[in-house]
């Protein structure tokens, strides 16, 4: 091709990338809810798993610590801080124990005050009561809380407000200094925050902690003071962040280093940007792929898709390693195409167990796989050769076969053994026998062994969470019913028997959605005990002509009685906008055929005596340790099954390609010995592999596939093994650089699938080596490849 021609292809190419990435940009919704790549939930346990790590007030809740400076001032900061945050529609909740718990009860809510409160349950609304409250009011206006008291008396001569707000403080609140939290050493303010944003929502939950440290900047002034923030949201942002960060420098680092090995192997600078243009093909149309198939592509798909089509940029390297003087780059494309089209044939395979997995962020990186290994590959194979320019370095472009360097590199390898059916059969034996036998579980399904939160990170939520009380992560109270109401009846008829387990000290605290909202039932049990009109009238009448108050002052609060007497009961919906919703929906979980009334525990002593004292009364403690354990292990069952499936349609793929049963399991011994040598490696250094861990283990075989297939490929031409060898040899140190890189990651994910794909690829190589190559045949160009089986392989992959 001419060199304006390739120019010309050249320009086509990379605009069409250009408005490939444009109309991406446009389509692509990027999501961020970590939901997406849990299995799906089965059990109810995994199903309120999977909504309380999601959407439930823990996943919400984040807690602050205000440090460096007097308490009096901490403590004006705390309540500042509170009061910025109250109107914020960012926040449900933000509280500090001080009088700011007010804004949890909306205006419109407060004539309900009495059908909310325990108050008539155990005391009548008459004469006597109201002639104590108002004598008390007497003694308020007089105290430094005269401030507070003054706008709620006309309204509310009884206080029933604060009482109701002081109800919903957490049980197990910590000491109060200056009128506001304070932890036991009375150094720290202390605050709880609940955010609007879901916990799987890192935009929302980044946006949450700004608004945080800008109002904490609005209060602190010239103070000395810092803000500590704990919890699920602000983890995700600190290890969003990190992750970002790692990737991208990891990311920079491994096209620099790609760059320089691509410039030494061939030795023209035109390669790295030949190489490229295959790989940033896949990607786009990867992304593409994702984005016609699904509402939107997840932020975990792009990197790890990334990652996974790494192996896409093999495909350049081979079609440039095989390239010989006298030999068209489209005739070198058309001879390599079976070869290399069976490798991308079998690896998407491999990725197809992905489509079935029922995981729909897996889905999603199947798809963004597959689409991109499958463009890259025919762009390679009907794009690249036509960038290829013959004529370079005066017509004698690089040739393997020729390089001194490689003649002593193979001449080292060349006298490497090759390896036999027994010792073949005794290293696989070898490495079952280490698999089976090193003691120690051989998977991983505590998810929390996998956080990339920092072990000083999760110590300092942990004393915070001592501090506040915060409800127990682990164990949840569960009560079932036919609506919302019917919960409610439950978890009300619960409360007695929990209480008598506080008494016991068998858990500390408990935290349920009727201390919010009582049953319909309940409210109206209550607004029958409300006086009538005239009734309350006379009550007041006789209490204020025992006082200093004139009876006109209360009209507000014989407005609110009777509005509350002739009020429909108040239901969950009724709380829509308003910062008891956060409380009551993270509580009460409501479906169209049932509802779940939730019951958050602190201090959980003996969970089989509570779950025994439970079982009578129709409720259930979940252990979400457990459910999540379970939901891991059920997905790992389903996952293998997948991948023994796909192993299967694997093997029959390289026999259709080969026709050739000896050939067949010639390429595929090395994959998978070196699975074994590789999980054997893995077992020996106390290694509990997880999900992870099988991603890793789906890659390696792809590349030790490409391994064994181009070793096969070369036959035992000298000429056909050296520019073999080469490629293969560039294509693992390429591989290897990058997954050697993510092994040194701080994020325990990317540290699996690095180190885990790096051994891989080691073991491949090595092993397709000794086991695949074939003795050399010193006959020049003559001697010629053994080809893929002509009525096989090209009848499939052409």
């Amino acid at each position: 091709m001419s060199p304006r021609r390739r120019l010309s292809l050249a320009l086509v190419w990379l605009a069409l990338l250009l408005v490939g990435g444009w109309w991406i940009s446009q389509q692509l919704q990027l999501s961020g809810d970590l939901r997406k790549f849990m299995p799906e939930a089965r059990t109810p346990a995994q199903k309120l798993l999977i909504d309380e790590l999601g959407e439930g007030p823990g996943s919400r809740l984040l807690l602050l610590a205000v440090s460096g400076d007097r308490p009096e001032v901490l403590a004006r900061q705390s309540a500042a801080m509170v009061t910025a945050l109250a109107g914020d529609p960012a926040f449900s909740l933000a509280a500090n124990g001080g009088v700011a718990g007010l804004e949890s009860i909306p205006e419109a809510l407060r004539p309900y005050r009495y059908l909310l409160s325990t108050t008539l349950d155990h005391q009548p609304l008459d004469a006597a009561y109201l002639s104590d409250q108002l004598e008390a009011r007497l003694q308020d206006l007089g105290s430094p809380m005269a401030a507070l008291v003054e706008p709620l008396l006309p309204a509310d001569p009884t206080l029933e407000v604060l009482a109701l707000a002081d109800t919903w403080q957490p049980a197990t609140a910590p000491q109060q200094l200056h009128g506001v939290w304070f932890d036991r050493e009375g150094r720290r303010a202390l605050l709880a925050v609940q955010t609007t944003a879901a916990g799987f929502d890192p935009g929302g939950q980044e946006a949450a902690l700004a608004k945080l440290h800008a109002a904490f900047d609005a209060v602190r002034g010239d103070s000395s003071s810092q803000l500590l923030v704990s919890g699920p949201g602000a983890f995700a942002v600190e290890v969003g962040g990190r992750t970002q960060r790692e990737a991208s420098f990891i990311g920079s680092l491994d096209g620099v280093i790609f760059s320089l090995l691509l410039l030494i192997a061939y030795r023209s600078w035109r390669v790295p940007l030949l190489a490229a243009l295959p790989l940033a093909s896949g990607g786009l149309a990867g992304m593409a792929a994702v984005a016609l198939g699904f509402d939107g592509i997840h932020g975990i798909t792009v990197a790890f898709g990334f990652t996974l089509i790494g192996v896409a940029q093999d495909y350049p390297i081979h079609l440039i390693s095989h390239q010989r003087p006298g030999l068209s780059p489209w005739d070198n494309a058309r001879a390599l195409w079976p070869t290399l089209g069976t490798g991308v044939v079998a690896t998407c395979i491999a990725y197809l167990t992905f489509l079935i997995s029922g995981v729909d962020g897996l889905k999603q990186l199947a798809v963004f796989t597959i689409a991109g290994l499958g463009v890259a590959a025919l762009t390679t194979r009907y794009l690249l050769p036509g960038l290829i320019d013959t004529t370079e370095n005066g017509g004698k472009p690089y040739d393997a076969a020729s390089s001194s360097a490689m003649a002593k590199v193979w001449g080292h390898f060349s006298r490497w053994p090759r390896m036999g059916v027994t010792t073949g059969v005794l290293l696989g034996a070898a490495g079952l026998a280490v698999i089976w036998f090193v003691p120690g579980p051989f998977w991983q399904n505590d998810l929390s062994r996998l956080t990339p939160v920092p072990e000083h990170l999760l110590v300092q939520d942990g004393q915070l969470r001592a501090e506040l009380g915060a409800p127990d992560v682990r164990y949840l109270m569960v009560v079932q019913g036919a609506d919302a109401e019917a919960a409610l009846q439950a978890s009300e008829a619960l409360q007695p028997v929990l209480v008598q387990m506080q008494s016991e000290g068998l858990l500390q605290a408990f935290d349920l959605a009727s201390r919010y909202l009582p049953s319909a039932a309940t409210q109206r049990a209550r607004q029958a005990r409300l006086p009538d009109a005239p009734t309350l009238q006379a009550a007041l009448d006789a209490a204020v002509a025992d006082s200093p108050f004139r009876s006109d002052v209360f009209a507000p609060f014989l407005s609110d009685v009777a509005a509350a007497r002739a009020a429909p009961p108040l239901t969950a919906a009724d709380l829509a906008g308003t910062p008891l919703a956060a409380r009551v929906d993270g509580l009460l979980l409501r479906s169209d055929s049932h509802a779940t009334a939730l019951v958050a525990l602190t201090g959980l002593e003996d969970p089989v005596a509570v779950a025994s004292l439970l079982a009578p009364h129709g409720a259930q403690l979940l252990d979400l340790k457990d459910a999540s354990e379970s939901l891991v292990a059920e997905y790992r069952t389903r996952l293998l099954w997948a991948l023994a499936l796909a192993a299967v349609l694997l093997v029959a793929t390289i026999w259709v390609a080969l026709r050739d049963v000896r050939r067949t399991l010639r390429v595929l011994a090395p994959m998978a010995l070196a699975i074994i040598v590789l999980l054997a490696v893995l077992r020996g250094f106390g290694v509990e592999l997880n999900l992870f861990h099988l991603v890793a283990l789906i890659l390696a075989c792809g590349l030790g596939l490409d391994y064994g297939l181009f070793f096969d490929h070369a036959g035992d031409s000298r000429e056909g093994q050296l520019r073999a060898l080469h490629a293969i040899i560039v294509c693992s140190l390429a591989t290897l650089l990058v997954f050697a890189l993510l092994a040194t990651s701080s994020i325990p994910v990317l540290q699996a699938i690095g180190s885990t794909v790096a051994l891989g690829v080691i073991f491949n190589f090595v092993l397709a080596l000794l086991i695949v190559r074939q003795p050399a045949a010193e006959s020049g160009e003559g001697a010629t490849p053994e080809p893929i089986a002509e009525h096989g392989g090209a009848e499939l992959l052409q």
